[in-house]
């Protein structure tokens, strides 16, 4: 394997991976990998630092950080015309570890370090999603999911509020408070072209199968297949909404007839009122969105 540049967030996982990277240094030194490192300094740092190492000439890049590291490292060592000379390696020390949980890579930053050192390389798809923020257009890529409505609405309270306490805990507190505000939009969405209107509470749009840390919300998913699969939860009372969310852990939620599953390569989400949009767990903007995929974008350490 090629020489390494990891980029490393020493934020991941509510500060974990700060105190945990003494001992996974030690450990990569020992393994035999060539590689040296930079650490973040803040949001959005990892993006500079990953395009920095690809204008260096590096091509093999690793993430050690969470989904939102990730993010941030593939934004930097790609754009739409991307190449299939950089490599992509994960070391998850995050708080979801969902795009990993799909891709099959191990959990364990020590097994992960040791996976790095004789991987096979595949290609994957990404997505591309335009927004607004802060009243101009934007754009990012992501790996995962992107999503509006009321689970960018639980990320937001998620990530803000509650991250401290960990995995599980600060999605379901961030469900929760969460619960208390919200309503359901009309919403008219567009799947490749063909247009529907409906009240709807969310719609997230799926390269990988799981999301909030270990929910199986979309279990059909291929993330190398060219096409998003879309859950569309169509307008619930909140206990009706309470009720589904546990089943989405399972991904039993597919049989709920107020959750509609469908395929599709593009897709604009224009809801009546501005809804917070959140991609691969980290609030981004608002809507409108459009989304598209772009197939076998990237090549993974796998």
């Amino acid at each position: 394997m090629a020489f390494a540049r990891l980029i490393v967030n020493p934020a991941a996982g509510a500060g974990k991976t700060a105190r945990e990277w003494p001992t996974l240094l030690a450990c990569l030194k020992n393994s035999g990998l060539r590689f040296d490192y930079v650490l973040t300094e803040a949001p959005g740092h990892a993006i500079e630092l990953a395009r920095e190492a690809v204008l260096t000439g590096y091509e093999f890049i690793v993430s050690v950080g969470g989904d939102g590291t990730v993010n941030e490292v593939v934004n930097g060592m790609c754009s739409e015309d991307v190449g299939k000379n950089i490599i992509l390696g994960i070391i998850c020390t995050g708080t979801g570890s969902d795009y990993i949980r799909t891709l099959g890579l191990p959990r364990s930053p020590v097994e992960a370090i040791h996976h790095l050192l004789n991987p096979r390389k595949v290609t994957f798809d990404l997505g591309l999603v335009e927004y607004i923020n802060g009243g101009k257009p934007a754009k990012r890529l992501f790996v995962n999911f992107a999503g509006v409505g009321i689970d960018a609405e639980i990320t937001k309270a998620t990530t803000q509020r509650f991250k401290k306490l960990g995995d599980k805990p600060s999605y379901l507190a961030g469900l929760f408070a969460t619960m208390l505000t919200y309503r359901n939009t009309e919403t008219t969405i567009k799947l490749d072209g063909g247009t529907r209107q409906q009240k709807v509470c969310e719609v997230l749009v799926c390269n990988g199968k799981y999301g909030g840390g270990s929910m199986l919300i979309a279990p059909e998913a291929n993330p190398a297949d060219g096409l998003f699969d879309v859950m569309t939860i169509k307008g619930m009372g909140r206990i009706e909404l309470l009720r589904c969310f546990p089943t989405i852990y399972k991904g039993t939620h597919v049989n709920n007839p107020k959750v509609e599953m469908n395929r599709a390569k593009e897709i604009e989400i224009s809801p009546a009122r501005p809804w917070p949009l959140q991609a691969d767990g980290e609030v981004l903007g608002e809507t409108p969105v459009k989304i598209r995929i772009l197939p076998k974008a990237i090549s993974v350490a796998v």
